[in-house]
């Protein structure tokens, strides 16, 4: 009885781990969802980048084709129609430049992302196109994982009789892979551990994971695939919270890099379903059906369409239910709303007898009253507040872009130098070249344009500074600017700790002077200070806190 009992304490304790560990990740994933808009903004941003890049004069061919493959890269698991499309542009210019490694490289390509799609026959003319004897050994792999995967592919959808015929033609190729491939590879790897759960050999395969896993980060594009992969040996064992765990780790890696070809979220609401989890399913196949709405592959509708109606229904049925149950709370609801009428009504009519409590409570409703109304005005000078607090980030906000368009401008001006020294150079213009860099006013003039500059920017933020600054000083040594001056060299040192910069070192550099000269300012500032020495410098970092 004894051995029952700890035996039944151990499975309690460890499926108890499961459910709280499989909730943690729920959570993650939802958390993913919500920043799925986030994801696709860096996905974006990243294909955007790329895109600048295309049409830059001087580019050769070569180049364009290396860009194109690299935003058919970034859209291959986001967008179909635009991997097409860039894989189509380098199969273009492959054939104009007649470079036959790259036509059949770009060939390959198409031929894995129509298989993936579902267009196995179009697939196969891509591949009955090539002569494998011509074929390099880099892309004799291709050629062979293409085959591959089209009759694989063909083997899980096929709806005819040949099944198992497409599968054995499948296994064919991926032995002659893992013949070519080096045994050590990530790819090797991927390929073994399909080939041991085709066999049975489950045990072996998720050895071979762990392999995987341990080689990359949750954050590595590979870990999605490496998880599913993981996911499916489980569920080839049967052991569907390991199933389940895994799914969610290769959904929220697909969330979080942007995928759209992706079926772990799929096969997720499936199991969630039959476990009777209608509500989590249903989020979760709507979700998928968004991201096959987004990449446009007709594969991934066809999977989610099988699922799909039996989930939407039995979610239907489960809100029916809620429904009903809503009607019956609404109606006991106003059963009680009636007995509490007259409930109050009873109350009325014993409250009539205690005339003076109520004017007890009259006078107490008036202190509140008073004080609502003293609430209602700290309320609008909080507004008030709220509102100038606005203003003043606005304010910075405009001045950070400034600053931004600023050092832009000067990025400008030194690439104009550059191309104008190099082109003095490559011309043989040296004395042009020395001459120029002979005078100092040219420096003098933008070192004095950035002060004018720094000088309007910080007193646009801290409009007061100056005279708030020389309240600090003692009366005989307040500071007094000379004509069109707006800061003189004192006061941008204290304006500058006035923004956090504090380290003479950092100071002596912006405004061009030694260390020393800055320190001595630094003291000699603060000899004349009206307030305690040691207080000073923070008394400044404080100026223009009430206004900003």
């Amino acid at each position: 009885m004894r051995l029952l009992f700890s035996v039944f304490l151990s499975i309690a304790f460890v499926t108890g781990t499961h459910a709280s560990e499989i909730d943690s990740l729920l959570v993650s994933l939802d958390s993913a969802m919500a920043e799925n808009k986030t994801h696709m903004q860096s996905k974006e941003l990243r294909l955007k980048s790329l895109k600048l890049l295309v049409g830059k004069p001087g580019m050769t061919p070569e180049q364009t084709y290396a860009i194109n493959d690299l935003l058919y890269k970034e859209y291959v698991k986001y967008n179909f129609d635009s991997t097409l499309r860039y894989i189509n542009l380098n199969l273009t210019l492959a054939e104009s430049l007649e470079n036959p490694e790259m036509i059949n490289e770009t060939k390959f390509h198409l031929s894995h992302r129509l298989s993936a799609s579902g267009m196995y026959s179009e697939s196969l003319e891509i591949l009955a196109s090539v002569d494998a004897r011509e074929l390099s050994p880099r892309l004799k792999i291709d050629y062979y994982s293409c085959y591959q995967q089209v009759y694989a592919e063909l083997g899980l959808y096929t709806a005819l009789q040949n099944g198992d015929r497409y599968y054995a033609i499948s296994g064919s190729y991926r032995d002659s892979l893992l013949a070519l491939m080096d045994p050590n590879s990530n790819e090797y790897l991927l390929l073994y551990e399909a080939k041991l759960q085709d066999e049975g050999h489950v045990d072996e395969s998720i050895k071979i994971n762990s392999v995987l896993l341990s080689r990359v980060t949750a954050n590595d594009p590979d870990f999605a695939l490496y998880a599913f992969q993981r996911a499916i040996s489980y569920r080839i064992k049967g052991d569907h919270q390991l199933e389940k765990k895994y799914l969610i780790l290769s959904a929220i890696a697909d969330i979080r890099a942007a995928v759209k070809d992706n079926v772990s979220l799929t096969l997720l609401a499936i199991l969630l379903f039959d476990e009777k989890e209608i509500d989590l399913a249903y989020k979760y196949i709507m979700f998928s059906l968004e991201d096959a709405k987004f990449y446009n592959s007709r594969l991934r509708y066809v999977e989610i369409s099988r699922i799909l109606p039996l989930i939407s229904q039995a979610f239907q049925v489960k809100s029916d239910k809620q429904k009903a149950q809503l009607r019956f709370y609404a109606i006991a609801l106003t059963l009680l709303t009636v007995m509490l009428i007259m409930a109050m009504l009873f109350m009325y009519y014993q409250m009539k007898k205690l005339s003076k409590a109520r004017q007890d409570l009259q006078k107490a409703n008036d202190q509140l009253f008073d004080l609502s109304q003293d609430l209602f005005k700290v309320n609008a000078q909080l507004k008030s507040l709220n509102h100038e607090l606005f203003e003043s980030n606005h304010i910075k906000e405009e001045h950070i872009g400034f600053f931004l368009n600023l050092c832009s401008t000067y990025i400008d001006k030194l690439e104009d130098f550059r191309k104008m020294t190099y082109r003095k150079v490559s011309t043989g213009q040296y004395e042009d070249l020395f001459n120029l860099t002979k005078p100092a006013h040219f420096f003098d003039s933008e070192l004095k344009e950035f002060y004018t500059n720094f000088d309007n920017t910080f007193l646009h933020i801290f409009p007061n500074f100056v005279e708030q600054f020389n309240l600090l000083l003692s009366e005989n040594e307040r500071m007094s600017l000379k004509q069109d001056e707006l800061l003189n060299t004192e006061l941008r040192i204290f304006a500058l700790i006035r923004l956090g910069i504090t380290d003479s070192s950092k100071i002596a550099s912006f405004l061009r002077y030694s260390i020393n000269t800055i320190y001595n300012y630094r003291t000699r500032v603060r000899n004349k200070a009206a307030v305690p020495r040691d207080d000073f410098e923070r008394l400044v970092r404080n100026i223009g806190i009430a206004e900003t």
